[in-house]
């Protein structure tokens, strides 16, 4: 019975793409907890208040049973003035608020049109949507008005929805949202900006890259509370419309449990510390422009200019190896391999925290230059 799965995972390891869980070692470089709040004394101070005014660990049942809290509503509210926004609904991770948008308010005679480098949770949303999907390539927006223009030529005449990251989460740079906003409005399309890698550490008060976009008819954006705010979740920031339309037809909102009242107390302080976190953000964005600099000098290395700095060394068990020799170095450093990322560009992913100090940076980078310089050998 078992045999055709051990054939699959005896076949991802002879390919070097067999994954295995690892525990936390090293200096972080690896996580996506940019601000470093996740452990954080003030995170912690608003775990122990709610508990204390007696906010419950469980729900005890979906939405729209007994599981709406009013934890729950006052977070949504306060992220829907945070980040200026109609309305917002609370989702018990960004992977589940991706999915249920997708698979739920583009409908049959619509267009799903999205960038080549869309996350994963976006291509399981339009697995199961009703309306047709497209891609175009990578930030190139005359390609998708190209779509644009066949699509209805076709004769394509539903709404269009064009899907896109402010920050790409495996290469770190960001869309061309000007225009990408302006393709949208000459369209009547609606623009879906996943802020994941962005929300906290850019934009006034770490609102996000897509912060003057935001609370426009046609602007829907997604802001996961499990990076840079240190906690879990995803908040959707759109339309009171859509929000209603989410809760009386998406399915992965309607028959979940509802996410922990505890948690989402905690995002709501989460969000008062990020709006004050402008030391913070500066510390990092500093060190974003110190490794950069050490990238270019020790690696011959473009910068991406984000907190997240792809190494491309193209075959997997060449990613693999330079992950084991940083590793040994102390570094928690990991190989990205395809298909979370295109087949030949098995990297390295370094992620910017405050976990790792300037020198630490420094230190890092010296060994990845080394490291890299060994594995031509």
């Amino acid at each position: 019975m078992l045999e055709r799965y051990a054939q699959d995972l005896a076949s991802l390891a002879a390919r070097g793409r067999l994954r295995a869980l690892a525990p936390r070692a090293g200096v972080d470089f690896a996580s996506n907890d940019y601000l470093a709040l996740a452990e954080s004394p003030e995170l912690g101070a608003a775990v122990t208040a709610a508990l204390a005014r007696g906010v419950p660990v469980g729900a005890g049942g979906s939405r729209l049973l007994r599981g709406n809290h009013p934890e729950h509503e006052a977070l949504e509210e306060e992220a829907a003035r945070f980040f200026g926004a109609e309305s917002a609904l609370y989702f018990s991770a960004g992977f589940a608020a991706n999915e249920a948008l997708l698979s739920t308010v583009p409908q049959r005679h619509d267009l799903i049109l999205y960038d080549a480098l869309a996350h994963a949770s976006a291509h399981e949303g339009m697995r199961l949507a009703r309306a047709p999907n497209a891609r175009f390539p990578h930030n190139d927006v005359g390609a998708a008005e190209d779509a644009i223009r066949s699509w209805r030529e076709k004769g394509g005449r539903g709404n269009i929805w064009i899907v896109v990251e402010s920050l790409y989460s495996m290469d770190g740079d960001k869309a061309p949202l000007d225009d990408l906003s302006a393709l949208a409005a000459k369209n009547d399309a609606f623009l879906l900006i996943d802020e994941a890698h962005a929300t906290g550490v850019y934009g006034p008060h770490g609102r996000g890259l897509a912060a003057r976009f935001e609370g426009a008819e046609n602007v829907i954006s997604l802001h996961t509370c499990g990076k840079a705010m240190g906690v879990v979740g995803g908040l959707l920031c759109l339309p009171r419309t859509l929000r209603d339309f989410m809760i009386n037809r998406g399915r992965p909102f309607i028959f979940a449990t509802a996410p922990s009242p505890l948690i989402a107390a905690c995002v709501r302080a989460a969000l008062t510390i990020v709006a004050a976190a402008d030391d913070r953000r500066a510390e990092l964005l500093s060190r974003i422009d110190f490794a950069g600099a050490e990238l270019r000098r020790l690696c011959a290395i473009e910068p991406s200019g984000s907190q997240i700095q792809p190494v491309i060394v193209g075959a997997d068990v060449r990613a693999t190896t330079l992950a084991s020799r940083m590793q040994a170095h102390g570094y928690d450093l990991r190989a990205i391999r395809p298909p979370t990322v295109p087949d030949g560009s098995a990297r390295l992913r370094i992620a910017l925290t405050l976990h790792a100090s300037r020198d630490d940076v420094a230190r890092m980078i010296a060994h990845l230059g080394e490291a890299l310089a060994g594995l031509e050998r």
